[in-house]
């Protein structure tokens, strides 16, 4: 039965045009009269806010789906990887990598200068040398140190280490590394006999959110563009007939990981990699909060996200995109960056394409009891067993 005040529907034309107006006035006329005090305008914000409540759980639920539920039968659809041998893998692959570079954006960036290079006294003790190399309006730099014993006739591995968001440089050879959290990693390696390149990039969470958005509209990425700019001084830097240009390493700590895994798969040059504190379950880090780890979702850090990543692309894909070069992950139980074993679990799926090719020496895990942090022991092991001993790339 209709309420007093509305003798029926038929001569309600505005509630047939709206059944939410219908709804909230039906309501207010069924309350008790003491009730009807309150405003109309109040039940509408009320339902308004659950409406939108209610769509936005629906967006959440829907994509999250997407992204996480149904990436496995996505995955197995893009990704035809034949692995009969070695070169018909790397041709299988060769689709996926071109819509990786869809991902990750590089732009096209030219030298428009010659390479300035500065001592630099922090690294004084170590002949460190700043680089900078224009690219029209932007510069490429970074800092290079070469061991004593370099020379032509002895050309030694170049190693480029790759400091995280909260760090520069300097902080790899253990400058300013106030709680020692790279453990003079950079240093490590030059007293292993490695050259290092520790290129500079845009470091703190406010300034990459900044930049990414303009990122964006511009359509490319700051890790492209970071990409291009350590490409562009790998260019510089190779000419130095000191340096075995077929023997390059990359090793990156927490977003210096993540340019690692972004980088390698679009840059042949990078022979073996390790990645420390950033390798994880992407699609659980990036989509599905968890007490137990912190996830990208919750986090003001925008930075983090790339258009078009979980199409394909959780980390053991990408992988398949380094592979079938050496690869180290190292990885800290304590790290709060992820729940280790949804990690282990990323890894042997990133183990299987070496397996699969016979080649699962070149894949290793060093999962060890400490936090966010690169481990100096497994490192140097790992790049001088790949860059120095053994003659894989014949």
């Amino acid at each position: 039965m209709l309420p007093a005040n509305c003798h029926a529907l038929s001569s309600c034309p505005r509630m047939l045009l709206n059944p939410a107006l219908t709804a909230i006035m039906v309501i207010g006329a069924l309350r008790p009269a003491a009730a009807q005090d309150t405003p109309v305008v109040d039940d509408l914000q009320q339902f308004e806010q659950r409406r939108t409540d209610a769509y936005a759980a629906q967006l959440d639920a829907f994509l999250k789906k997407w992204l996480v539920d149904e990436y496995p039968r996505r995955a197995e659809q893009a990704w035809q990887r034949d692995y009969n041998n070695v070169e018909a893998f790397v041709k299988s692959v060769e689709p996926n990598r071109q819509r990786w570079q869809r991902v990750v954006k590089p732009p096209v960036l030219k030298q428009t200068g010659e390479l300035e290079r500065r001592p630099h006294p922090p690294l004084s003790h170590r002949g460190g040398q700043w680089l900078t190399l224009p690219l029209g309006g932007l510069t490429a730099e970074g800092l290079l140190a070469l061991p004593k014993e370099a020379n032509a006739e002895n050309p030694v591995p170049l190693v480029i280490a790759q400091h995280g968001i909260g760090s520069h440089p300097e902080r790899t050879f253990g400058v300013l590394d106030e709680g020692e959290h790279y453990h003079r990693y950079a240093d490590e390696l030059l007293d292993a006999g490695f050259a290092v390149l520790a290129p500079m990039n845009l470091r703190s969470v406010e300034r990459r959110n900044r930049i990414e958005r303009l990122c964006r509209l511009a359509d490319v990425s700051l890790p492209g563009i970071e990409l291009v700019r350590t490409q562009r001084l790998l260019d510089e830097v190779l000419r130095d007939p000191r340096l075995d240009s077929q023997r390059i390493g990359m090793w990156g700590v927490s977003l210096g990981g993540t340019a690692t895994m972004f980088w390698m798969p679009l840059e042949p040059r990078i022979k073996v990699g390790v990645v420390a504190a950033w390798f994880n379950h992407r699609r659980n880090k990036m989509a599905i909060p968890d007490h137990r780890y912190s996830c990208f979702l919750e986090t003001k850090e925008e930075h983090a996200f790339f258009n078009g990543w979980l199409t394909e692309f959780t980390d053991s894909d990408v992988v398949s995109l380094i592979c079938p070069r050496p690869l180290l992950i190292q990885t800290g139980k304590q790290d709060r960056i992820a729940h280790w074993p949804q990690v282990v679990e990323e890894f042997e799926a990133s183990r299987e394409h070496y397996e699969k090719l016979g080649l699962a020496e070149r894949i290793e895990m060093d999962l060890h009891e400490g936090g966010h942090v690169p481990r100096i022991e497994s490192g140097i092991k790992f790049l001088s067993r790949w860059l120095k001993e053994e003659d894989w790339q014949q």
